[in-house]
């Protein structure tokens, strides 16, 4: 359906470069008074361009009596042709379509963001029908793989299952989620442990460990160990399904801005009107009246706004911003607020070993790195793919391969390395194997837990070794980005779902004095409502499927393109190809700098309309001179726009 629509789109944007370029041509042919044909050649661009303009404003003011731009339009054509100025009434419909069009080119196509949110919603679950004492079973399969029309029940060991639509899943209904598998509904695990990727609600770049008694979300993933689930919320209320009413709320309420011509039509109207209908009385001379009308129409004035934010467009596609709502720049330049997502917005979103501390004489801190890449070779857990991944881009190489491995889904794992019993998790695992946590690791550890580190124990024949930190890292311009955009006046704000000791620490890296951490989708919604709601609009820059709601929701949602969601870039005005945080002050800049030029094309376009009424008052001006000047106008504008499309910021 999507694609017939965009095709549908550009059919009708080329019949209108087509009609353009003929028009374009035939007026060429009657300034010249070349014409094949028994009548003027601007009578061709009347026909094209002018009757669509003259129908709109007829069907604008039959429905709805709304006075735009095209209604003075229409009537300067309607009079121009009365007393035989054609080629007048063929130059103004060329330039008003002309304009049309380049408004109609900085209009975003239609979006599927929701449609893709839709397809998150998990399709089927697996409903136990018979008391179970417990999973421990292994699966790879994918929600959804399963038609949800059939009722299949499965008998396993564990009990009897039924493979249901999620729909009809009820409160209270016990449910057996699988590994790889996504959760139906939202509830609370009642056996197994595991760890549950929640970036879809909450942007955390690592899963969470999961045990009996702790809550899980619809739409999040389970990454490794099979459990079994009592079902609390469903149907609507589901997180993924409130989510999606979120980002639905959010695009509604979204206002949108309305063009200056349009917006000053009524008064243009009148004026015009007016000034026309007292020339005529005190003259006596219609085409006085009738030039009036043709100077007066807002050609300039609505090429004013969309060439510079078409120039402006150009130059902010070549700096890495792909820019998708044709008013999104003229929102940007009033923004009061920029609001940042964490992971993969400010930082690089990939976890990275920051510090290895041994506290066994015997072990270095070299040699305890090495069994930590060799316990987590076989892992796939995102934090053990990290210890492997910055152990061989330190050393160039990876370590040999335990004897033995077996993972621990919500612990960590046990390996045999060169006859040494190796173990790498969480503070339980080294409990559960009766291995003492001397307090002189448990204090190295806090000092980085304090940042929002992420830490793995380390025990070795039985005895603690030391740990390992992970962090999540800054991008490399994201304190210089800070610091310039304060420095334009807007002020930087950190929404995340991460903790607070993650969120505080960058922070304070980055000179940020707004923090919000443990955010919910529905909370950073909640936060940007309110702020503009104080006048404050706001700008967010996120990059997950969490951030989608408050991207619709902000004056002006920026995403990061490269890393980001698909549904995050659909939700979003503006998309950042190349995640190149950097040029966001560009950004801000251009958009000030384009509503700057839009001002200064809007006052010369009035202040030549109005000397050119003045001059066609006392008959200096005929209707075609008339067209001539404003079509003069018209280029100018236009020039003055094309300076965007090369404008850099100063540094």
């Amino acid at each position: 359906m999507h694609k017939l629509e965009e095709l549908l789109e550009w059919g009708g944007t080329k019949k209108d470069v087509i009609f353009l370029v003929i028009s374009g041509a035939a007026l060429l042919l009657s300034i010249f008074g070349v014409s094949p044909f028994p009548f003027d050649m601007a009578w061709i661009a009347i026909i094209l361009c002018g009757i669509p303009i003259i129908l709109e404003a007829v069907i604008g003011l039959v429905t709805a009596f709304d006075i735009k731009a095209d209604v003075l339009v229409s009537i300067a054509l309607v009079a121009s042709v009365i007393i035989g100025e054609d080629f007048a009434a063929g130059e103004v419909a060329f330039i008003m379509q002309l304009g049309g069009l380049l408004e109609d080119l900085t209009v975003a196509k239609a979006r599927a963001g929701i449609e893709k949110l839709v397809h998150l919603t998990p399709r089927t679950a697996r409903r136990i029908t018979a008391a179970s004492s417990g999973s421990d079973g292994i699966g790879n399969r994918q929600m959804g793989d399963r038609p949800a029309a059939d009722n299949a029940v499965e008998d396993t060991d564990c009990g009897s299952e039924e493979i249901i639509p999620a729909e009809q899943v009820q409160v209270g209904d016990l449910l057996r989620v699988l590994p790889g598998e996504t959760i139906p509904v939202d509830g609370v695990i009642v056996s197994g442990e595991t760890s549950v990727n929640q970036a879809v609600m909450t942007g955390e770049s690592l899963p969470v460990d999961k045990k009996p008694g702790d809550k899980v979300s619809s739409g999040t993933v389970n990454q490794f160990g099979a459990f079994e689930m009592k079902a609390e919320k469903v149907g609507d209320d589901s997180s993924i399904q409130r989510m999606i009413r979120l980002v639905q709320s959010a695009d509604a309420g979204k206002a949108k801005i309305v063009g200056i011509a349009d917006r000053w039509a009524t008064w243009i109207v009148v004026i015009a009107l007016t000034a026309a209908v007292l020339t005529w009385l005190i003259s006596g001379e219609i085409i006085r009246a009738v030039t009036i009308l043709v100077v007066f129409c807002p050609c300039a004035l609505v090429l004013a706004t969309p060439t510079a934010i078409m120039a402006a467009i150009g130059n902010a596609t070549k700096h890495g911003f792909l820019v998708r709502e044709g008013d999104a720049l003229e929102r940007l330049s009033t923004v009061k607020r920029i609001t940042f997502d964490k992971t993969g917005t400010l930082t690089y979103g990939t976890p990275q070993v920051t510090a290895v501390e041994s506290i066994l004489p015997g072990i270095s801190p070299s040699a305890l790195y090495s069994y930590a890449a060799a316990a987590e070779l076989n892992s796939e857990h995102p934090l053990g793919k990290a210890v492997v991944r910055c152990y061989k881009s330190e050393t160039g190489d990876l370590p040999l391969p335990p004897d033995k491995f077996h993972m621990l889904p919500g612990r960590g794992v046990q390996t045999v390395i060169s006859g040494r019993t190796v173990l790498a998790g969480n503070p339980e695992l080294l409990r559960e194997n009766h291995i003492f946590l001397p307090n002189e690791a448990v204090d190295k550890s806090e000092l980085h837990l304090k940042e929002g580190c992420t830490v793995i124990y380390m025990a070795v024949d039985g005895v603690c070794a030391g740990f390992i930190a992970l962090a999540d890292t800054l991008r490399q311009d994201a304190a210089a980005v800070v610091d310039e955009l304060k420095a334009s006046g807007v002020t930087p704000v950190l929404l995340t779902g991460d903790h607070e000791n993650a969120a505080l620490h960058i922070a304070r890296q980055l000179h940020i004095d707004k923090v919000h951490a443990n955010c919910l989708p529905e909370d950073k919604l909640s936060w940007i409502d309110a702020s503009q709601k104080d006048q404050h609009p706001v700008c967010m820059i996120g990059d997950g499927i969490n951030d989608a709601p408050a991207l619709k929701k902000a004056f002006v949602g920026i995403a990061m393109g490269k890393v980001g969601s698909d549904i995050a870039v659909d939700a979003a005005d503006i998309a950042l190809v190349n995640d190149d945080i950097k040029e966001l002050p560009h950004l801000l800049k251009l958009s000030r700098r384009m509503m700057n030029t839009i001002r200064l094309n809007l006052t010369f376009s009035m202040a030549l309309n109005f000397i050119a009424i003045i001059l066609a008052i006392t008959g200096i001006l005929n209707p075609v001179v008339g067209a001539l000047v404003h079509n003069a106008g018209s280029v100018l504008v236009i020039i003055n726009s094309a300076f965007l499309l090369g404008w850099k910021k100063r540094n």
